[in-house]
């Protein structure tokens, strides 16, 4: 399956002062595919080593960082010789190796003409026990789930793919109904790899909804190996809250939720392990929309927005059969799985950061942003064929911004005050 991320792998080998790369994302996101297809389409040789087979030399770097003892020993564990220059040194699960975050530095300082890409999970490499991250001696790079895009490819829908590349906005009114009935797809599917490729066979539900279990199975056992065990039955709390959480009107995190009389305090720790492992987003509340937004953030006013659609859906217990219902896949559950979709794709736009705004209980416009051009977008997602937008209008009436985003199962069309979008094209619009 085709991910975009390979141009950015693609240039960080062809930058001359490249440094060790740090390849992070939450588990079952791709990481390891992604890098082994990258190794075999732009290096003659690549030496792979997963520390978390029983097998790894997971003991390697805790001797000293003397480079010429590590290559020597990489060489005879994977009975390869290395030429630096057209060997990929992958080192995967590097959480998983003591001072595997370390060494990385001293490669970086006496060795820089190795290839080596370290890859992860964001809750290993971050809560690293004894390990402070080498920053300023490697790139970082983060892989996320499948976009839409990359959803559309992966199903053999490369002309519908195209549109979104190329911004073929005049060719929409002609496959309206087809977007329409993909964008339902992967919301039910998610952007999850094994989930996709799944789908991409054989279109078979069931298994879909077996994998997306079997990830969130798996990533509650996360939960128990890497957090402290007095911290575990918060973070399934939280965790476990989030379909209610982004199920009501006003979808600002709300404590009571959990646990009546919970507080602030009491969950802090448990909130920011699941957003550093990248499961969970944090989007703050703006006190006004002004430039620049981070200066406006409220820190203690946010949303909590899930790392995968399919996986939201999959918590909430989304039937498959909603899928033929076409629209009411996206009016139930009070809109949360279109917001979480616009989420997850305005997620995906580099250097983006992404804000709410709502100043009181009569108006609340779902997402902010600062665009390229330090313009302020307000955007407004619609999941129902109702388009009234009285938040959106209040705001452009205030505010008067350049441009104004309105998101929904309706047609492209730009009006005097803001541009309806569809759901579908939300990112490539942007």
């Amino acid at each position: 399956m085709y991910r975009t991320s390979i141009k950015q792998l693609i240039n960080w080998k062809l930058d001359k002062n490249k440094k060790p790369l740090v390849f992070l994302g939450a588990r079952q996101v791709g990481k390891t595919y992604l890098i082994q297809e990258f190794g075999k389409q732009e290096y003659r040789q690549m030496i792979y080593i997963n520390f978390d087979d029983k097998h790894a030399p997971n003991a390697m770097f805790t001797q000293n960082f003397d480079i010429k003892r590590l290559i020597t020993e990489i060489e005879l564990y994977s009975d390869k010789k290395i030429i630096p220059e057209d060997t990929l040194i992958v080192f995967d699960e590097i959480q998983s190796a003591p001072q595997g975050i370390t060494v990385l530095k001293y490669f970086h300082e006496n060795a820089p003409q190795y290839q080596i890409i370290a890859a992860g999970s964001l809750l290993g490499v971050n809560i690293h026990p004894g390990e402070s991250f080498p920053v300023g001696k490697v790139n970082t790079m983060e892989l996320k789930p499948m976009s839409f895009y990359e959803f559309l490819l992966a199903m053999g829908e490369n002309g519908l793919a195209r549109i979104l590349d190329e911004k073929l906005w005049d060719f929409l009114p002609s496959f309206t109904e087809k977007f329409k009935e993909f964008l339902r797809y992967y919301i039910y599917v998610g952007g999850m790899p094994a989930a996709v490729n799944a789908f991409a066979e054989n279109r078979d539900w069931k298994k879909v909804r077996t994998i997306q279990k079997e990830i969130l199975r798996n990533y509650k056992n996360d939960f128990s190996k890497h957090a402290p065990k007095e911290v575990v039955p918060r973070i399934n709390m939280v965790w476990d809250s989030i379909p209610s959480q982004l199920s009501k009107e006003n979808k600002k995190f709300i404590y009571g939720v959990m646990k009546e009389g919970a507080r602030a305090k009491d969950f802090e720790i448990a909130i920011q392990w699941l957003t550093d492992a990248g499961l969970l987003h944090k989007v703050y509340n703006l006190s006004k929309p002004g430039l620049p937004l981070i200066a406006y953030q409220e820190l203690a006013a946010f949303k909590l927005y899930h790392n995968d659609v399919g996986l939201l859906g999959a918590m909430s217990n989304l039937k498959a059969k909603t899928i033929i219902e076409k629209n009411a896949l996206f009016t139930e559950y009070k809109g949360a799985l279109a917001e979480q979709f616009v989420f997850q794709e305005l997620n995906l736009i580099e250097d983006v950061p992404v804000y709410y705004f709502s100043p009181d209980s009569q108006m609340e416009i779902d997402f902010v942003i600062q665009n390229e051009d330090d313009a302020i977008v307000p955007i407004e997602v619609k999941a129902e064929e109702n388009l009234q937008a009285k938040s959106l209008k209040t705001y452009c009436e205030k505010f008067h911004p350049k441009t104004a985003i309105r998101t929904s199962l309706s047609d492209y069309r730009k009006e005097s005050w803001m541009t309806n979008v569809p759901l579908y094209i939300i990112r490539g619009f942007l």
